[in-house]
């Protein structure tokens, strides 16, 4: 048999999600192991898993980054897709849910229901995606196995039922769906048996009948309708596994064979045909049909940049064949790529494969053109499909850097660039009013691994800081300004002087100029000159260094010299004038403010709402959400944010999340205004 020349039906994909320290990357080695893919399973602690093989994740034993994995049991390949677990990594854990039919939440025995938890099962529910439970650990001590599975269900509702159960003290597990009967640790094999056959009959009127006259419906005979019930959401397995001991791991592999859908089953992936003008507003939907015959329609859900190999581009084929001869279009482009070469994944290990059908999720390098998210496909009708966005967490905490050494401001660039195409949640932006070049992520710890891979891959230095406060600068009143600017050197002179009012402008209206001069005094060939000097106080800012904003300025009188008035005289008078006007204007700071939506445990609202008004923040309402957590609306200055992600998480106990935006300036206190125009120091050039 061809290397990926497996049937649609005889494939499964899979992506294992959940809080870190669940045992993700310990579950994906169980499987490889117990399946034959690899002979001796690895552990995190010794850093030789197959999916944590960066050097940053073997030193820090966990997971980064979406690793792509793949084994074969009873004639199917099952693509299995590790993710991270850390909050601050949800990004890169998110991307595997459009690659695709079933998510597995994995969850730590001991820990129980946690905050990534909560997060992967309500996105995977929101991309119309199948889901099951996989309890890890059962062996630990002090779990609370009947507890946990109370839990789950009080979290994520009373469809999420036992398939298996727990039996010789956690040392193997029993079968509660083909199996009627036998003995658990807990429970009865009997009841879970009952209670699946009548959550799995209910999604089919007519076998519901046949069940209630004939009491009992043979296991193998409700495919088909188990397959309804996962996809509809009406039923979420849950099954428990012992990772290290090898509990369970058999025969969650035995499941996905037997009960998990295949790419023809699952729901079809959120394509959408876009207008020509590329606006979704006008998006309607697309599906996509997993036939290997048809035009070839794949997503690309992951970008790693390859030390050795370079660009390596991973995608999932939803429909039509891809085969190393095949030319392929990236999104709009009208200039084709030839593939040249198809890898499929082991982790680090890619493995040259000659071609690949629906549901097969595969590679191909050193194609430049191609990014996160893009549609690749080969019929140029198709150039305005995409899949629906995800929606990625808001990255709201920042760094400002710049490199150590003089000279690499070109390769900080590179390698910034280089970062961002491989992470979704990571991007970068510069900062014309503060000067900075800033990187944004979605923690502390995010962006400390960024830090360190800058300096152990690429081996870059940079100083990294808190990024300056964007604050802002404008007036309160009208007033009028003055300046004659005469410079006389010998030869010939300099001579401007200009005339103008200054009036504030509603918040948020920007900057006007108004040439109000009658009768030129002012020479028109200068006022561009008045208007660039005004211009450079716009942006140097008058009383703190900050950009002015909201003010109108109006230039109605002057004088000029038939000779000695050039362009540099005009734009020194225009510019202190304006200096002049804004001194008598009772010149103010802004400071912006920032709304905040955050999602926390009911529990914490309180701490959370004192917190915010130690800072100048006010609550502006808050709704209960599912798994008994709450979100809230709040507004603050982000100048008393610093910080902010290391107090919530203390306040939340790690659970809480949030995302800000900037919603208006305000006048800042007097305090922190004579605080900072103690600190400004004009260059003496301004």
């Amino acid at each position: 048999m061809n290397a990926l020349a497996y049937p649609t039906e005889n494939l499964r994909t899979l992506a294992l999600v959940g809080q870190s320290g669940a045992g993700k990357t310990t579950l994906a080695e169980a499987l490889l192991h117990k399946t034959g893919m690899i002979n001796t399973p690895g552990s995190v602690e010794k850093g030789n898993t197959v999916c944590d093989y960066e050097p940053l994740e073997k030193s820090h034993q966990h997971s980064l980054k979406l690793a792509v994995a793949h084994l074969v049991h009873q004639d199917t390949r099952v693509h299995l897709l590790d993710t991270p677990g850390f909050p601050d990594f949800l990004g890169q854990a998110l991307c595997a849910l459009d690659a695709v039919e079933t998510v597995a939440v994995v969850i730590n025995a001991q820990n129980g229901v946690e905050f990534t938890t909560q997060r992967m099962m309500h996105w995977a529910e929101a991309r119309g995606l199948c889901r099951m439970i996989v309890v890890n650990k059962i062996d630990g001590e002090n779990g609370n196995l009947p507890g946990l599975l109370r839990e789950i269900q009080d979290a994520f509702g009373k469809e999420c039922l036992p398939i298996n159960l727990p039996a010789a003290n956690g040392a193997r597990v029993v079968d509660c769906f083909f199996n009627p009967a036998g003995e658990a640790d807990f429970s009865s094999v009997a009841e879970a048996h009952r209670a699946l056959v009548d959550q799995v009959v209910e999604v089919d009127e007519a076998l519901m009948t046949r069940y209630l006259e004939q009491g009992e419906i043979a296991p193998e005979e409700l495919h088909a309708p188990f397959e309804a019930a996962l996809r509809e959401g009406h039923l979420v397995p849950v099954c428990f596994v012992s990772a290290r001991t090898g509990a369970g791991v058999a025969e969650l592999a035995d499941m996905m064979v037997k009960l998990l859908p295949h790419p023809g089953e699952g729901n079809p992936p959120l394509f959408e045909r876009w207008p020509s003008n590329s606006e979704r507003k006008d998006a309607v939907p697309f599906r996509s049909v997993p036939d290997p015959s048809k035009h070839v329609l794949a997503h690309v859900f992951k970008v790693e940049i390859d030390p050795y190999v370079g660009k390596m581009t991973v995608f999932r084929v939803h429909q039509g064949t891809i085969t190393p001869d095949t030319q392929l279009f990236v999104g709009e482009s009208r200039k084709p790529f030839k593939v040249n070469q198809l890898f499929m994944l082991q982790g680090k290990q890619h493995m040259p494969i000659n071609r690949a059908g629906p549901g097969d999720i595969c590679a191909v390098a050193k194609v430049e053109e191609v990014v996160f998210d893009s549609v690749l496909h080969d019929a140029p009708e198709d150039d305005h499909i995409h899949l629906k966005p995800l929606d990625f967490p808001h990255s709201v905490f920042g760094l400002a850097i710049k490199p150590k050494r003089r000279g690499d401001e070109h390769k900080l660039s590179e390698v910034l660039h280089k970062i961002e195409a491989e992470d979704p949640s990571f991007h970068v932006d510069y900062d014309a009013s503060t000067h900075e070049e800033v990187m944004h992520g979605l923690g502390e710890l995010h962006l400390k691994r960024v830090l360190e891979k800058m300096h152990e891959q690429y081996r870059l230095d940079v100083d990294a800081h808190t990024p300056k406060i964007p604050y802002r600068e404008t007036i309160t009143t009208p007033a009028e300004g003055h300046h004659r600017h005469k410079k006389q050197t010998g030869g010939a002179g300099q001579f401007g002087e200009v005339f103008l009012r200054v009036e504030p402008l509603p918040r948020g209206a920007g900057f006007e100029f108004v040439d109000e001069v009658k009768g030129g005094t002012i020479p028109g060939q200068f006022i561009p000159a008045v208007a660039k000097g005004v211009h450079q106080v716009l942006e140097l800012g008058a009383i703190a260094g900050y950009p002015l904003q909201d003010v109108k300025v109006a230039v109605y009188d002057g004088k000029s010299h038939s000779v000695d008035s050039k362009e540099v005289a005009f734009v020194s008078a225009g510019k202190k004038a304006f200096l002049d006007a804004i001194a008598k204007a009772k010149p103010i700071l802004l400071e912006p403010i920032v709304a905040i939506e955050l999602n926390i445990p009911e529990s914490a609202i309180g701490d959370v709402s004192g917190d915010l008004s130690a800072r100048r923040g006010q609550v502006t309402g808050h709704h209960p959400a599912r798994g008994g957590m709450a979100q809230v609306k709040a507004r603050a200055p982000l100048a008393e944010l610093e910080g902010y992600h290391s107090r919530l998480k203390a306040l939340t106990a790690g659970q809480g999340s949030y995302t800000l935006e900037l919603s208006h300036y305000e006048p800042v206190p007097p305090n922190v205004q004579a605080q900072l125009a103690a600190q400004f120091k004009p260059r003496p050039e301004d």
